[in-house]
């Protein structure tokens, strides 16, 4: 099969690649693109470590095919920090409430939070488990990933 070319944007960069109809955006981040953060955990969308924001949603990058993002754009971990230097204050926040511990679900934990707080910047504790529904975490039991969560909005609000 002939592969398709595709353009799209990713993290404000504009890419265009030749992909084969069957190839995941996962595998275009993580492969074509060495976007490493976007994990690839399950590979059939159950654990949200794969998470993605395209178009101001939030997407399993292991069930989007990269066919789909022609034209769209993508926001990854990668994409969050203002420089290398200055972490978005989600990311602070993850770091100060000790809400990472392997790491493993902690890029997809993040872009599910910046949806929750660009939509929502007052969440409550029910609003954020809702949020963090696609998302598993086998090592924090989730109470410091709320209370990161919750710490990030009174950041973003200009807070703490």
């Amino acid at each position: 099969m002939k592969k398709q070319l595709i353009k799209f944007k990713v993290n404000g960069d504009e890419y265009e690649i030749a992909v084969y109809p069957w190839k995941t955006l996962n595998e275009v981040l993580r492969k074509d693109l060495n976007l490493t953060g976007t994990k690839l955990g399950c590979g059939t969308g159950d654990c949200g470590a794969c998470t993605v924001i395209i178009d101001g949603r939030t997407v399993n990058s292991c069930l989007t095919l990269a066919v789909e993002v022609d034209g769209k754009e993508i926001t990854t971990i990668e994409g969050l920090a203002e420089s290398e230097e200055k972490l978005h204050p989600i990311q602070e926040a993850f770091i100060e409430k000790g809400a990472v511990q392997c790491g493993f679900c902690t890029p997809g934990m993040i872009m599910s939070a910046k949806f929750l707080l660009d939509n929502n910047p007052n969440p409550t504790k029910e609003e954020i488990k809702k949020a963090l529904d696609g998302n598993l975490c086998r090592c924090t039991g989730y109470i410091k990933i709320i209370d990161a969560i919750k710490t990030a909005s009174e950041k973003m609000k200009g807070g703490k």
